[in-house]
């Protein structure tokens, strides 16, 4: 007996192996296997939309404005609409999608007990439905976020499983007639999700199988010279159950907010400043903990955190220079850890840095190429100061692949990168990208990774990352495929730090389809 059960788990692991080298070779192979031909599918004699030129009657060619494809990952009009079924009813929107991903990990770089080798089949839908009564929408989001066939010892968090929830159920007061001066605004109340900005502080997650969602107001005003404003007070939702057994048996439990965790503040952006935009914000988090131990008891960091910053970028356009810098400070007070004895708060300094130039050739598939780097503190060995950035509700996909991935975070983190991105057409894109991994503070951990040397001694060279995506329209406006892989060369840091792993290089691969209706 104990022979077979030993058999059937070395057999478990040899397919869990096999099925990861197999995720990561088949994502590398479609990324160089799409035909160029897809590229100009709408054209004529290999020639994509705006390529060609148009036969004026005399035989001489006229040549069309130049126009370039444009890649999105989602769809207004999806092709099999549940709207259209519905009979297309007046004044309401409703939509939705599925997405089903599969995913593998060799080489755990997190410290035990996580799994050495990790997978996960995950699932997310969602429907959006919203009434327009003229002056007031009312409009609501179901999530329903599922894991499936992870081993028991997996990373899988809230960030993978939350089933069926009400990520948003809101009603939404247009305020535009009252100013009389030709700008647009709204204020929506109730439960609503949000992107702001560059997305690093607060945002709607894309890769991520669960999204942050917010309870509270939310001011939204945009000017006639394209300047835009945002204020907001809310209690961002905590994703629930939150426990290892919940998690694992995709349990249905309503999410919960509380005045005792609020995030709040404004963000204006000026347009048409160095022919892009230029945008100064300030947020506020403030958060509580019980004080007690106990089934009820939350216990917190106790953040009360204050994060002005200011972000100057250009937007990607064929034949021109692109650019993105933004600087992010960070004040106030907060704890070193969540633990009930812990009642000390620290004064918080911490920063945050990014930096990009890119280029767009006006040529045939549109080749970018751009150069990145990012800087966020870690907390040194001052007793008295947290120096730890702190990304708030931040999305981590320009880093990395998250979910079962994501070593990279914006917290004691220095890399500089090269992105290199092609868009032949409107059907499909994909992108490679490699970056040199350092810590900020060689006594904090680095990253999501937990891997900590508090000495010091384990230096500051964490690795190297390489990681490749496709993203192909099966069926245009309704299916879409994507396919990735990263590979993490660890470092110094990431082999001898005291609670690093004894594995080798982490090896990771997903695919997934998304179906719109």
């Amino acid at each position: 007996m104990t022979e077979q059960l030993g058999g059937d788990m070395n057999l478990m692991k040899s397919s869990f192996l096999g099925s990861t080298a197999g995720l990561v070779f088949l994502s590398i192979v479609l990324l160089v296997a799409i035909p160029p031909n897809l590229a100009h599918a709408q054209g004529d004699e290999g020639q994509g939309p705006g390529h060609g030129h148009a036969v004026a009657q005399n035989g001489d060619a006229e040549p069309k404005p130049q126009t370039w494809p444009q890649f999105k990952a989602t769809t207004p009009t999806p092709l099999y609409s549940l709207y259209d079924t519905l009979g297309r009813p007046d004044n309401l929107t409703i939509n939705g999608s599925i997405r089903a991903r599969g995913e593998g990990l060799a080489n755990q770089f997190r410290p035990a007990p996580a799994a050495r080798d990790d997978y996960l089949a995950s699932f997310f839908t969602n429907i959006f439905a919203e009434y327009n009564l003229g002056t007031v929408k009312i409009g609501a989001e179901l999530f329903d976020s599922r894991g499936y066939g992870e081993p028991r010892n997996s990373a899988v968090s809230t960030n993978e499983v939350n089933a069926l929830e009400l990520g948003q159920a809101y009603l939404n007061v247009d305020l535009s007639d009252v100013l009389h001066d030709g700008s647009r605004s709204s204020l929506t109340a109730g439960r609503f999700t949000k992107d702001i900005g560059s997305r690093r502080l607060v945002a709607r997650n894309l890769m991520r199988n669960t999204i942050n969602s917010f309870t509270g107001l939310s001011y939204d005003w945009k000017g006639t010279n394209k300047d835009q404003m945002t204020l907001l007070w809310t209690m961002p939702q905590t994703r629930l159950p939150d426990d290892t057994r919940g998690i694992r048996n995709n349990t249905i439990e309503l999410d919960s907010e509380s005045p005792d965790f609020q995030l709040f503040g404004g963000s204006y952006t000026f347009a048409k400043v160095f022919g892009g935009s230029f945008e100064v914000y300030g947020y506020g988090l403030y958060e509580q903990d019980t004080g007690t131990t106990g089934p009820q008891s939350v216990q917190t960091r106790n953040r009360r955190l204050f994060t002005p910053g200011a972000r100057l970028a250009r937007a990607k356009k064929p034949g021109q220079w692109d650019y993105d810098f933004e600087a992010i400070y960070q004040t106030g007070l907060a704890r070193e850890t969540t633990a009930v004895t812990d009642t000390r708060d620290l004064k918080v300094s911490a920063y945050f840095f990014h930096g990009e130039a890119g280029y767009t050739f006006a040529a045939p598939w549109l080749p970018r190429v751009a150069l990145q780097y990012d800087h966020g503190s870690g907390d040194s060995r001052n007793p008295n100061t947290f120096t730890r950035f702190d990304s708030l509700f931040g999305v981590r996909r320009e880093y990395n692949p998250v979910d079962l991935y994501g070593p990279l975070q914006r917290s004691n983190m220095i890399s500089p990168a090269i992105r290199f991105e092609v868009t032949p057409s409107p059907i499909w894109d994909a992108f490679f990208a490699y970056r040199t991994l350092f810590l900020a503070d060689r006594t904090d951990s680095f990253g999501l990774t937990q891997v900590r040397d508090r000495t010091g001694r384990s230096g500051n060279f964490a690795g190297q990352q390489i990681e490749a995506r496709l993203r192909y329209w099966v069926v245009p406006d309704a299916m879409l495929f994507e396919t990735g892989a990263a590979y993490l060369f660890k470092g110094r840091f990431l082999q001898d730090a005291p609670n690093a792993p004894n594995t080798a290089d982490t090896v990771y691969g997903y695919l997934q389809t998304s179906f719109f209706f």
